[in-house]
């Protein structure tokens, strides 16, 4: 067998073996799976998702509202439903998900406040008056709209804790009051 010959079927061999390797292993697949494994550690991660129907904002609109959601370090989204669906399903949401992505939908992630997504959007959607909120997820349980409607309406997690706290401190203060105004009418308060 000649050089010429050896080296043409060697190539040959070698080009063959190419295109089995890119026909079992296609690229687009290995792609959507690692997507969709991002996309639900995303889910697992964030202690509240809502989905927004987003349709009619304009670009202006749409960078104005991710800025907002930075500010506040909620992540925001578009991503194709099929694989949300199946990311949600791998991460145990219930089934009726699907009810809620039927059109363009877009997501916000919050991952340290679970009112900042809602509030942030329910905000918007008042402002903007063209889209709506679809609903969410919210400590790995799927909600309605109306319930993340209700939810936006909720102060933050840090008012909560300083109303809570304000409520505990209220009664002392009252007591600590009473005594001082009972030992002034005995006359044996010291002064203050």
């Amino acid at each position: 067998m000649s050089f010429r010959l050896q080296r043409r079927e060697d190539f040959l061999y070698k080009e063959v073996k190419q295109w089995q390797t890119r026909s079992l292993s296609s690229k687009k697949q290995p792609r959507s799976l690692r997507s969709r494994r991002r996309f639900q550690a995303k889910i697992e991660k964030a202690k509240s998702i809502v989905f927004f129907d987003y349709r009619g904002i304009t670009v202006a609109e749409d960078t104005e509202l991710r800025r907002s959601m930075r500010k506040e370090n909620v992540e925001y989204v578009v991503l194709k439903n099929n694989m949300v669906s199946r990311a949600a399903e791998n991460a145990s949401i219930d089934s009726k998900i699907e009810d809620m992505l039927k059109g363009p939908v877009a997501y916000a992630f919050g991952y340290e406040d679970e009112v900042a997504p809602a509030r942030i959007l329910k905000a918007f959607v008042k402002k903007a008056k063209k889209c709506e909120l679809k609903g969410g997820i919210v400590d790995g349980k799927l909600t309605s709209a109306v319930d993340m409607d209700a939810i936006a309406d909720l102060p933050s997690k840090e008012v909560l804790i300083s109303r809570m706290l304000g409520s505990m401190k209220s009664p002392i203060s009252k007591f600590v009051i009473v005594l001082d105004q009972i030992a002034k009418q005995k006359g044996e308060a010291p002064e203050a």
